[in-house]
Order: C-alpha cells, then structure tokens, then sequence
C-alpha cells in the first residue's frame, strides 16, 4: 500500500493578525510546518499551534525563514552564510520550547519562502540551513525540495532526508514550481489538488502547466494554510489520498 505524509504551514499570523484556519488544518494534516517568529508567528502563536499539534498527534516542524517579517519571508537574502545558519538556530530553538512545554520536540525543520527556493540551488545557504538543523539535533530529519543541494547535503551530513511535493502548486516541465508571480501558480480548486496529490503518491508523477507528465518521488505533500479555500483542499487532498488506498501518516513516525 502507497504512503505518504501531508504537511501544511501554520501559525502565520502575527500578533492580532490572523492568517488561515490552523485549527482546521491541523485535524487533517500529518505534519505541521510552524512558523518560528522570522517571516510570521510570534510567541502566544507558536505555544497554541504546538499545542493543538500535540493533541492531535501531528508532528511539529520548524518552518525557518529569512529574517522578514515585511516581506513575508518572500524575498532573497544575500545573507551571510553564518549569520543564515545562527538565524536558523535562533529559530529551531524558539519553536522547540513551546513543543517541548507541550510534550513533544522538533521533528524537522522545513525553509519557508524565498530561503526554501534559494536552498534548491544556492550551495552556501543550503549549507547554512543544514549546519543549523545538525547542530541543533543530528537526528532532526530536513523537508525540502527534491533534487535540491539541501537534501544532497542533508544526506551527507547523515541528517534525514525528506523530499516533498505540492498538491496546490502548479509545475513546470523540468519540475519546478511556477514563480508565484506568474498566473495559474497556486491551484484553488479542491478537485485538481485532490487529483494531482493522488499522483504524486501512487504514480510519482505531475502533470506539468504545459501538460507533459513529470516524474516526483516525494514522502511528503504540502497543502498550504493560507491559500483561499485552503481547509476545503486539505480535506479533499486527504479524501482523495485515502480513497485512492494511500496510507496518510507522519514521515517522523
């Protein structure tokens, strides 16, 4: 029988703004991605998310960003490759309190944003990011795009490695994901994520905006929180996953 995790970010609010409906998220996903206070989140945020993670048994990861909180976490940082992997820390150790105060840890660590695209390829930042989760616990597994220099270095490391895939994201033809900027990016229809979820997991494979099939292995499927509609695509992505006989379950577990 075909496995596979399903994550989602959470805990992107900030302050008295909200962002998304975690609690909703978290009674469907396996894995939650929660932000550490760099690009979203603040204190009250994290101890509530890992809270409901850890009543519900879904395992807590730490979603690590640049520093830009204005931005979102949504804009390069040419940022020195220390500075990028003491930011990383500073930010494994924050969410790890409130994970810890709820009776669970940090499973792994996941870049948000502009730093999970600039770890595809940019060498020295994917360095960075995976000296940090090291340091912090060698045993910390590293959710990231597949074929990107930080699972390569991941791996090296003797880190777990853990390559994932988008139900509501579009993709290109080399496999990967359109910018944001461009149209038809993000996929709001339930039905199609739904369907692109189940091919990741039982074919391993995408249909490409240009309509060519694309080969993807991933143990993991993100849906994002804070995309319109995003409870109703979580709950048909899960639906789907298991009417089509894919076990759904936590990569940590």
């Amino acid at each position: 029988m075909p496995a596979i995790d399903l994550n989602a970010d959470l805990g992107e609010g900030f302050g008295v703004w909200q962002l998304g409906d975690d609690t909703a998220m978290l009674d469907i996903v396996t894995s939650a991605n929660i932000a550490c206070g760099f690009h979203a989140g603040d204190p009250s945020t994290l101890r509530r998310i890992c809270r409901l993670a850890a009543e519900r048994g879904v395992a807590i990861g730490a979603q690590v960003s640049y520093p830009d909180l204005a931005g979102f976490g949504r804009r390069f940082i040419d940022i020195d490759p220390e500075e990028l992997r003491d930011a990383v820390l500073y930010q494994l150790g924050a969410l790890d309190a409130f994970a810890q105060v709820a009776g669970q840890g940090v499973a792994y660590l996941k870049p948000h944003g502009a730093l999970y695209h600039a770890c595809i390829s940019h060498h020295d930042q994917a360095e960075a990011v995976a000296n940090a989760a090291h340091e912090f616990d060698p045993s910390m597994a590293i959710l990231a795009a597949p074929g990107s220099s930080l699972l390569a270095i991941a791996s090296a490391m003797g880190t777990e490695p853990v390559a994932e895939a988008f139900a509501d994201r579009a993709y290109r033809a080399d496999g990967t994901l359109v910018p944001r900027t461009e149209p038809d990016a993000v996929t709001t229809d339930p039905a199609a994520a739904a369907t692109r979820a189940v091919a990741i997991a039982t074919e391993h494979r995408v249909t490409s905006i240009d309509g060519s099939s694309v080969e993807v292995h991933a143990r993991s499927i993100c849906v994002h929180g804070d995309t319109p509609d995003a409870v109703r695509i979580a709950q048909a992505v899960r639906a789907g996953l298991e009417m089509a006989s894919v076990d759904v379950y936590a990569f940590t577990g």
